[in-house]
């Protein structure tokens, strides 16, 4: 097995009993069809989450799109609660977006840069992230800067420690990569934030619903994240957490008559809490899917979520790593539920094709959604493959027999 530095991460118990498993296999359709191990990408949506939004489509077409909101409306106003449980914050701090990309642009764009102002990130940024970085960076004069990674391959805490000044307008981190199984200290990146009076937003998007996240543990102003990855919730819906007390401080980018309220012919005034955020537009149907899919995840318990899905993507990396040829590319001190690896002489592209032939879901990881990370390890792509707790052992056989089939075919 390929030895990744730094990570001595111990296998815990699967954390759900057979009976267990098999009514969260029986709640997923789609289990029926496919290995599913691009949960990172998009999960199979449990059939709560499907009949909460079909039956609310339903409902639009029989009664008109503002009638059924009109009816649906407490249970529209219910998410919020839910996100709030979740999250472990107060629901006015909630906003409901259409995406996580929606919700951290809403978040970051809105604190409004000066020149000479310092944001500082970590190497595992994700892409679309960086490239508002840039933006600010060429408009607006704000310096970017990189904090490099500890031993282990995660955001060093002490190196931000050091970078922090008076100069440092906001620390903006990606919890778990888009490429990896790295959990970065997001607690311990608070700690730093609130001791220099810094803004701190957190871009959860791999993380929620996979992990137990709570904002006040972490203590981070903003959080963003998606219903469509480990939440298991619908396409086209997202979460904004912004912090009560940091709501001043952050003027949303964009306002409709949903974040505020024309008070007079040259008047407005914004809404006091997070749905300032929100636009007035929305796809109802797919937030009370979302709201559902929350439900179930809390149902379930979220670190009952998380031990289950740590076991399977050891068990996972184990396997693999027994393949001669395959290389594990996780890092980190602690690791979550996605794993990637490469295989010598194979592209990512044909292990990804060869599972897919065999009704197995992977994707793949290129060097344009974490460019400083992957360049730094010289890699192009890595396969990745992200389990969650309806997956099976049986179908992580399926998997590593399909890896093992291209090792075969490539030496």
């Amino acid at each position: 097995m390929t030895q990744i530095p730094g990570a001595e991460q111990s296998v815990p118990h699967s954390g759900f009993t057979p009976e267990e498993v098999a009514q969260a296999r029986l709640d997923t359709p789609g289990c029926t069809e496919v290995a599913h191990f691009n949960n990172a990408g998009a999960a199979l949506m449990p059939r709560q989450v499907l009949d909460a939004s079909v039956r609310h489509l339903r409902l639009e077409a029989a009664m008109g799109g503002y009638e059924a909101a009109a009816h649906a409306a407490e249970a529209i106003g219910s998410v919020y609660g839910s996100a709030a449980r979740l999250l472990g914050c107060d629901r006015d701090e909630i906003a409901l977006v259409d995406n996580a990309t929606r919700a951290w642009d809403m978040a970051f764009h809105g604190i409004g840069f000066r020149p000479g102002d310092r944001v500082l990130t970590s190497m595992a940024e994700y892409g679309s992230n960086f490239i508002a970085y840039l933006r600010i960076a060429e408009r607006d004069d704000v310096r970017i800067e990189v904090v490099p990674d500890d031993e282990h391959g995660q955001i060093s805490v002490d190196a931000l420690r050091e970078a922090m000044d008076e100069r440092v307008r906001l620390v903006s981190v990606t919890h778990v990569p888009t490429n990896g199984g790295l959990v970065n200290p997001a607690a311990e990146v608070g700690k730093v934030a609130r001791e220099a009076g810094v803004l701190y937003l957190l871009d959860a998007c791999q993380s929620v619903g996979q992990l137990a996240v709570d904002v006040r543990d972490i203590g981070c102003d903003m959080l963003s994240t998606t219903g469509r990855k480990y939440l298991r919730g619908p396409r086209g819906t997202g979460l904004l957490y912004v912090r009560r007390e940091a709501l001043d401080r952050i003027v949303p980018p964009a306002l409709d008559l949903r974040g505020a309220t024309w008070t007079a012919p040259d008047r407005y005034e914004m809404r006091p809490d997070a749905r300032r955020f929100e636009t007035w537009e929305a796809n109802y149907a797919a937030r009370l899917g979302l709201g559902a899919a929350i439900d179930h995840a809390l149902e379930w318990g979220l670190p009952k979520i998380q031990g289950r899905v740590t076991w399977l993507a050891e068990t996972l990396r184990e396997r693999l790593g027994a393949i001669p040829g395959v290389r594990l590319r996780d890092l980190g001190i602690r690791r979550c539920g996605i794993t990637t690896f490469t295989l010598d002489g194979v592209t990512a592209d044909q292990i990804a094709s060869v599972s897919a032939a065999q009704r197995v879901n992977v994707s793949v990881s290129r060097t344009t959604s974490t460019r400083l990370d992957m360049e730094r390890r010289g890699l192009e792509e890595v396969v990745r493959a992200s389990v969650h707790y309806y997956n099976t052992e049986e179908e992580i056989t399926a998997l590593v027999r399909a890896v093992r089939s291209c090792a075969r075919a490539g030496t």
